[in-house]
């Protein structure tokens, strides 16, 4: 039991799995925060989007807005350290919510911890993938998809700085750059020259398979960045240069761009305030299958 309290205390053995998979691929953190966020957004923070589909179920993890996840793996490897030492103690949920916590760790951003006490669902629907927040929601869909959660204005503009780390594929701000609308082919909020240089790399055709943008220049650095760009115009979603629409979270994304130290300690309390959302029913041998 004791080393499974360590695991959950400065969770060494998963703080060491994180590490070294960031090591081989810089992409890993990113991934990690990504996936524990679309976990915790269908179902609760229950690791339903850790399991693999079977048979005629396709799970979350096939569903359109997760296909781009990975590192799976960062997870197995953890949670095969954990049960060999102290089987049965410490849920899949519990692991991706401190992996979670430890990627941003590694991007030079801040620790927190992680409350305890996740179970890990038995239910994984692809169809229901189609309750994350999209890349081109407006304000009022953002503000509508957070509070269903109980997440807060606060909540929404906090977590969106997730988006200082990681890599987004053409396809999800497009719509920005090729047909914006029936009088702009191009948003008008976005800086002209960054627009540019986007339809460059997001050509309509003859597109490179694995085409698209980092979320910002510092995209392997948990900063406030993100914030200093959406003010810019230089961030890529329509979710993001949708915070500038309302006054409340404009007033927030002013804020954290002004101060890293206050959108940090607003950051942590959202996602402590998230990772609690429950669902979840067991505790998994195997965080791809049921028990």
């Amino acid at each position: 039991m004791t080393k499974a309290v360590l695991m959950l205390s400065n969770s060494s053995p998963l703080s060491n799995a994180v590490k070294k998979a960031t090591a081989n691929d810089k992409t890993v953190p990113a991934a990690l925060l990504r996936m524990h966020f679309h976990d915790c957004f269908i179902r609760g923070c229950d690791a339903s989007v850790l399991l693999n589909s079977k048979g005629n179920n396709k799970a979350e993890k096939d569903g359109p807005p997760n296909i781009s996840l990975h590192a799976f793996y960062v997870i197995d490897n953890a949670k095969k350290q954990v049960e060999a030492s102290c089987p049965g103690v410490v849920s899949c949920a519990g692991i991706l919510a401190l992996a979670a916590r430890d990627a941003v760790v590694q991007s030079g951003g801040p620790s927190w911890n992680v409350p305890k006490g996740r179970k890990d669902g038995r239910t994984s629907l692809a169809t229901e993938t189609r309750q994350l927040p999209a890349p081109t929601f407006n304000i009022s869909q953002l503000q509508q998809s957070f509070s269903q959660r109980g997440l807060s204005l606060n909540d929404l503009v906090a977590l969106s700085g997730g988006h200082t780390l990681g890599f987004s594929h053409c396809s999800s701000f497009q719509n920005r750059i090729h047909n914006f609308n029936a009088t702009h082919d191009v948003d008008p909020t976005l800086h002209s020259s960054f627009a540019a240089s986007l339809k460059n790399t997001c050509p309509i055709k003859n597109r490179p398979k694995n085409a698209g943008a980092t979320m910002d220049p510092s995209a392997t650095t948990f900063d406030n960045t993100y914030f200093k760009l959406i003010l810019q115009g230089k961030s890529l979603f329509s979710s993001d240069q949708a915070l500038l629409s309302f006054p409340k979270t404009k007033n927030l994304v002013t804020k954290f761009a002004s101060s890293q130290q206050a959108f940090l300690d607003s950051f942590v309390h959202s996602m402590i305030k998230m990772s609690s959302i429950t669902g979840g029913q067991e505790i998994r041998k195997d965080c791809r299958v049921v028990n």
